[in-house]
């Protein structure tokens, strides 16, 4: 008997390589897919503006990287005793506001520099739904020029500042359009996989949230289907339509838990990295494990044995592939022996 429903994943090509550099952005899940690709010695960069959920955070993101916008400081505002933007993540709200100003900027150039010699970028996208500012609201600031512009975190604000807004297909297509018009000008080798998070928002009502991821995949495969370049990785139908059970999410039955984050993982590995990538991936993790290994004896010949073999395989690998990044491992093996 068969107990789960199959996905044929028609495997990325061309594959994403270690000599590439890949730009994620997008909702926490975008967070999983670019700490794993990390964590195996990807070059990456991930969420610039920290976490996005919704495409139009997501489409205005990537046009001010382009530009390489910079924030000024009528452009923050205070609350709850700090300096906050509202397109930003609050891992860049400050007590200080030239320190939060400072942060945003040095990741905007950050972003710039990176997406312009990209060769992947990989759009998590969470929700339709955009929070605006109310136009008679107090926090009303001069962002992006009026009240009423959606905003990218709301930023534990009271609900009566913001109204509720879930984007049309017709929205979210004419937003990516011309972000990613803008981004082939900027950067003509780039690729882009599009992918949809397979946390669910019930915040917003179990029937809402489908509606949402709804629109967001209508509006994802019309953009494939008119640009090339662009690709789909189905995170989210792995998770709902291949694992289908709750035993796959956390307790708060809306993230999905670290067997169903594995499992897709594991398909993303299988589908868009060639044989040789994988086989130098697995030769990483290794080095990566032996890495956190806790010795019973840290002075023991046998340990420091242990250290000389694996600062001997890791520059072997650095020696035959350059272009990846192993001098913290180096030096870890080096210091510790």
């Amino acid at each position: 008997m068969q107990f789960f429903t199959t996905i044929n994943i028609k495997p990325l090509e061309p594959s994403i390589t270690y000599r590439d550099k890949i730009l994620l952005i997008g909702s926490c899940f975008t967070e999983h897919i670019g700490n794993f690709l990390s964590d195996v010695k990807f070059n990456v960069l991930q969420n610039p503006n920290g976490i996005l959920f919704d495409p139009i955070s997501v489409s205005t993101s990537l046009v001010s990287y382009i530009q390489n916008k910079q924030y000024k400081e009528e452009q923050l505002f205070y609350l709850n005793e700090s300096w906050n933007s509202w397109q930003h993540h609050s891992r860049f709200s400050n007590i200080d506001k030239d320190a939060c100003l400072k942060n945003i900027n040095q990741s905007q150039n950050t972003a710039h520099n990176f997406l312009k010699k990209a060769d992947w970028l990989i759009i998590t996208l969470g929700s339709a739904f955009t929070y605006k500012l109310v136009a008679a609201s107090p926090l009303a600031t001069s962002w992006r020029g009026a009240a009423g512009e959606g905003v990218a975190n709301c930023h534990k604000a009271p609900a009566q500042n913001f109204v509720k807004h879930l984007n049309t297909i017709e929205e979210i297509i004419t937003a990516f359009d011309s972000a990613i018009h803008q981004l082939f000008h900027f950067n003509n080798k780039l690729k882009i996989i599009f992918t949809i998070s397979p946390v669910r928002h019930l915040r917003d009502g179990v029937v809402d949230n489908n509606r949402s991821k709804a629109r967001l995949i209508e509006a994802v495969h019309h953009l494939i289907n008119k640009f090339d370049k662009l690709y789909y990785f189905p995170a989210y139908e792995l998770v709902i339509d291949v694992l289908r059970d709750y035993r796959f999410y956390d307790v708060d039955l809306a993230h999905p838990n670290y067997a169903a984050t594995q499992f897709v993982l594991e398909n993303f590995s299988a589908n868009c990295f060639n044989d040789s990538t994988r086989e130098l991936m697995e030769e990483i993790k290794k080095i990566m494990i032996a890495k956190k290994h806790k010795p019973f004896n840290p002075q023991s010949q046998l340990h420091k044995k242990f250290l000389e073999q694996q600062l001997a395989k890791t520059k072997r690998l650095q020696t035959e592939y350059p272009y990846l990044d192993l001098k913290k491992e180096i030096e870890y093996f080096e210091d510790n022996n």
